[in-house]
């Protein structure tokens, strides 16, 4: 992931540079210790962010505050940070952390770990359950070079399922996406795929990282390196027959992770590379 985003990132960097960053408010830089945050959620009620780092990163969840300091590190003690790639959150207020990276499109123990709310208060907090999965259209670890279409970085909680997207590592990439959905439920399952659906063709500007649900259930919010696409006007969980809209953010980084702050404002937070980015930003639809 690092190398083709670097390679990305020295072509475009001086023209983003000269662009207007307006679209995004910038609300802070994150803590020097937070390299690699590939996931966010936030609690409102709390003014809080939690936040995680993918693989070779501690097996911590971090609460940052309105100002971007860290308020409080929790070690997840019965969990391994094989490759965290996202967090997210059900109504209840617990905290589910996605170690689904797959770059190389071969593991075989991808799980969900689920931390109950009340361990959010303690330094050393433990998960409750686990959730373990696969994909049940894989049989090949790794596939062929023009099928690896199973790692991801976004998914969220709804209506007591997880809903998951698709990081297309194919060669020959056409911005396919898959949708499963995995039940909230511990024990070992077979994810389910229930849609496909295309963003654009070219890697860096239309390949998933992160991904979020608005509060009412209404809106689903896709991040890119450069663009959101946002789906509206869905029935149930048919998120992808939606309306699909691409929505350019004139600036370009290495954004991992996006939140719904409330129904109409998403935060943000993208990676620091090259002096670019280490930031959480809002941005209002």
């Amino acid at each position: 992931m690092k190398k083709s985003f670097l390679l990305a990132l020295s072509i475009v960097l001086l023209a983003c540079q000269q662009k207007s960053d307006s679209d995004l408010k910038t609300l802070f830089s994150l803590p020097k210790k937070l390299k690699e945050v590939s996931g966010i959620t936030y609690f409102p009620e709390k003014k809080l962010i939690y936040t995680l780092e993918d693989s070779g990163n501690a097996n911590e969840i971090y609460a940052l505050g309105a100002d971007g300091k860290l308020n409080k590190t929790i070690t997840i003690s019965n969990a391994t940070n094989v490759d965290w790639e996202d967090i997210t959150k059900d109504q209840a207020g617990n905290i589910y952390i996605g170690d689904f990276g797959n770059n190389d499109n071969e593991r075989r123990d991808l799980c969900i770990y689920k931390v109950a709310k009340g361990e959010l208060n303690k330094e050393n907090a433990v998960s409750e359950y686990k959730v373990s999965f696969s994909y049940p259209e894989q049989t090949e670890f790794p596939p062929k070079k023009k099928e690896l279409f199973y790692d991801v970085e976004g998914f969220f909680e709804h209506g007591n399922y997880f809903y998951l997207f698709t990081k297309n590592r194919s060669k020959g990439f056409d911005g396919t996406v898959f949708i499963y959905k995995i039940l909230n439920a511990p024990g070992v399952q077979k994810a389910t795929k229930i849609g496909t659906f295309k963003t654009c063709d070219t890697y860096n500007h239309c390949v998933l990282t992160s991904a979020t649900i608005s509060p009412d259930g209404k809106k689903v919010a896709l991040l890119s390196h450069d663009k959101i696409v946002l789906f509206q006007g869905f029935k149930g969980d048919a998120f992808h027959k939606g309306k699909q809209t691409e929505i350019k953010l004139n600036h370009f980084s290495q954004k991992e992770a996006i939140v719904f702050k409330d129904n109409k404002t998403l935060l943000i937070a993208d990676e620091k590379t090259n002096k670019i980015g280490g930031k959480v930003y809002e941005f209002f639809l």
